[in-house]
């Protein structure tokens, strides 16, 4: 979005993305890493993955036109792009590093807006095109059947026929500009006419516009050597379950490519010790390097139909093995590993060469038998005992039960496996990572949900590991991949160890009070258990981590209740964990006040006059026009004796007041109404209760219009509090 004259930056991207977004919504989903806008005095870059909540969730209003947005759209995008996320440049004084970042950020060759297609991903390229192109040609492959032909025979003449010479007499079909003909002398009585696109070749020109063809010439004879798997499969209509969506098993195996070379399966070896039904292993080309092995025994029976079918594995090569509890035996000596497989994991050299490639269960095994109620049915395994030592609780899991075998009866092999990130940065995976020790190579995450039978939003990761070169990781940065698989951002996760101190660490040192005013419930110390952190009555007692609240810890506790609150929660943070601070946050009186401000108005602030005294009335009576005293000025007095307040606690303050001063001007003629009302009893007032819960919505206009604006007043409070987040070390950028 470019601008003649200064334009503020939120309208300028508001524009941009009411311009972006109905070309994203018709299917455009290719996007970039980064969305930019400009003026005649500055430029300013953002993540993509920043006004992804706006692009799906926010109250946004999409109905508008580029040329005329409205306050709320541009406050909206001002929210949620602040600073710290904004690349932003002055021409005027900023001309070098505008340039280092575009040199850094920004790179044009010919070959980076197509993919390449290669013996590696020509199979899932396939599949693409058969599911894009193929219904757009004019034939009936029904038909096919009755000669000597395939799907695949389209594909190939896609791929190679327009322009190879060379190639032409191994096709069956080939491609003239608009067209197709069948050459194939068995074939061409049945299909004698030109087969063209029934829509006239735009779903092929749209489809080929991401593909740099004809392939490099080193692939063609493997790929016309390849016809015989070119067969449609419906993989989600296979037997048995399904669990690692194609899309990431297609990602998957490029990643495994950028690590190990684009000949990587014919230089290693693969085995999937999870395999299931096999999905994981769809696409690979190589079935002589290939192994899958399975707890269940019908699973290998469905893998072996598959085989029949035309599933490219080698049904030698798929066994019933339990990899957490069978011993490493070849089946020459009573076992059940084949023996050539047997032969690479005890040669040193061979070994090397083997990936353990798999999305093993993120089901936790708890004691002798765990019922279907308890998240899977497992037991716990001989793996589990071995490992209990070395690892510790993270050995319940049974993902890390999984890399603690390949770790111990394979460490010089090679792992890639998709899994939770709790083994990465998790304060009970702190002896695994010290057991683990392994290279980090590269990696993406993307959101749980988009797994078959996985809920919640939070982050999967495919990470590859060389456990030969085992080394202690501090830290490690995957891509960020959306729903359609296309990088939008990267991520770095920090490891903690023995001697990191997180947050609730920081707690016991004020989390003692004389008279308590409240009490807070603080659960484990990271996003995932945000929705949990609330201030409830005094002295009330909780399984989970709490303390009582009194004058001597009040600045404290609003900073920690503040800050695991200023911030929203997003899968891709889900697991980051906040920290013992470092001391400069005694410095700053305004990030002080800010949090107090903060904490007083906040909707999990859900203190109550029935539970007693209410000491968080913020406002003195005359202030707000109250018809009687209240029973406690304690919290009107601290914030006096606190001093001067920032400007967007101040407004925080200023909506609080008209608020209360309003429900105090209603209240006046309802002798049952509380005068000691807590800001959640008011917003109860108002909304009402059904069923004992408090409604959604009031319908008291005035009521709404003051309570959403001192909402709005929060979230820009929020954002003074953020950078203050990581600048006093609770969290790690």
């Amino acid at each position: 979005e470019a601008k003649k004259e200064i334009t503020s930056i939120p309208l300028m991207f508001a524009q941009l993305l009411l311009t972006v977004k109905p070309i994203y919504d018709k299917g455009e989903k290719n996007v970039p890493k980064y969305l930019g806008v400009f003026d005649k005095e500055k430029i300013v870059f953002v993540e993509f993955y920043h006004v992804w909540d706006i692009i799906n969730a926010n109250p946004f209003n999409w109905k508008e036109k580029p040329s005329n947005v409205s306050k709320n759209n541009e406050n909206v995008v001002a929210r949620c792009l602040t600073p710290d996320i904004c690349n932003e440049f002055h021409f005027a004084k900023d001309e070098k590093e505008l340039k280092r970042f575009i040199k850094d950020n920004f790179t044009f060759n010919g070959d980076t807006i197509k993919l390449q297609i290669t013996k590696n991903n020509f199979l899932h390229v396939y599949n693409r095109w058969a599911a894009e192109v193929r219904p757009s040609i004019v034939v009936s492959f029904e038909t096919l059947s009755e000669s000597d032909l395939i799907d695949g025979d389209f594909y190939l003449a896609d791929l190679l026929s327009e322009n190879n010479v060379s190639v032409k007499e191994s096709l069956k079909v080939l491609l003239h500009g608009t067209y197709f003909q069948v050459v194939e002398k068995k074939c061409s009585r049945l299909f004698k006419e030109e087969i063209r696109f029934s829509d006239g070749g735009k779903a092929h020109a749209r489809f080929w516009n991401r593909y740099v063809r004809p392939p490099a010439k080193e692939y063609w004879n493997d790929m016309i050597d390849r016809r015989d798997l070119l067969v449609p499969q419906n993989v989600r209509e296979q037997k048995g379950a399904y669990f690692t969506p194609q899309i990431w098993v297609e990602k998957s195996q490029e990643y495994l490519e950028k690590v190990f070379g684009v000949d990587w399966q014919d230089e290693y070896y693969i085995w999937d010790c999870c395999c299931g039904t096999g999905n994981l292993l769809v696409g690979l080309t190589n079935p002589d390097n290939v192994w899958a092995s399975t707890l269940d025994k019908p699973d290998v029976e469905v893998l072996n139909e598959l085989i029949d079918s035309g599933r490219n594995l080698l049904k030698p090569h798929v066994f019933q093995f339990d990899f957490l509890n069978d011993e490493f035996v070849p089946v020459s000596e009573g076992g059940k590993i084949p023996d050539q497989l047997f032969k690479i994991i005890n040669h040193p050299e061979k070994q090397k060469r083997l990936i353990i490639y798999i999305n093993p269960p993120y089901a936790e095994a708890r004691g002798e038998k765990v019922g279907k109620s308890n998240k899977g049915g497992f037991h716990l395994s001989k793996i589990h005992d071995k490992c209990l030592s070395d690892i510790g609780n993270a050995a319940i899991e049974m993902f890390a039960q999984f890399a603690a075998r390949v770790r111990y009866d394979m460490p010089i092999a090679k792992l890639a496996m998709f899994s939770k990130l709790k083994y990465v940065n998790a304060p009970n995976f702190i002896r695994f990572r010290h057991f683990f020790k392994a290279e980090y190579k590269t990696g993406f995450i993307v959101l749980a949900s988009t797994f078959d039978n996985v809920t919640g939003s939070f982050p999967i990761g495919f990470l590859i590991w060389d456990l030969e070169n085992g080394k202690q990781f501090r830290s490690i940065r995957t891509d960020i991949l959306n729903n359609e698989g296309h990088i939008f951002g990267s991520k770095k996760f920090y490891t903690l160890n023995k001697n990191t101190q997180l947050i609730n660490d920081w707690v016991k040192n004020f989390s003692v009070c004389k008279n308590s005013i409240g009490t807070i419930i603080g659960p484990a110390a990271d996003f995932q258990h945000q929705q949990n952190i609330w201030i409830i009555a005094p002295n009330t007692d909780s399984n989970w981590f709490h303390w009582q609240i009194g004058k001597e810890n009040l600045i404290e506790t609003a900073i920690y209740f503040a800050l695991r609150h200023c911030i929203a929660h997003h899968w891709i943070i889900d697991r980051d964990q906040f920290l013992y601070p470092n001391d400069n946050w005694k410095r700053s009186r305004k990030f002080q006040n800010d949090c107090l401000t903060f904490t007083l108005f906040h909707s999990q602030n859900r203190t109550q006059s029935k539970d007693g005294i209410n000491h968080w009335i913020p406002f003195a009576r005359k202030e707000v026009k109250g018809k009687d005293s209240f029973e406690s000025d304690f919290m009107y007095r601290f914030l006096q004796e606190r001093g001067h307040f920032g400007k967007a606690a101040q407004a925080v303050l200023d909506a609080g007041k008209a608020l209360w001063t309003y429900y105090h001007e209603t209240i006046r003629g309802d002798a049952s109404a509380d005068v000691n009302a807590s800001l959640y009893d008011i917003r109860a007032y108002f909304k009402g209760r059904k069923n004992g819960r408090v409604n959604a919505k009031s319908n008291d206009a005035k009521f709404n219009a003051l309570d959403t604006a001192l909402k709005d007043a929060l979230k820009a409070l929020a954002e003074e509090i953020k950078p203050c987040v990581y600048e006093y070390g609770f969290l790690m950028e």
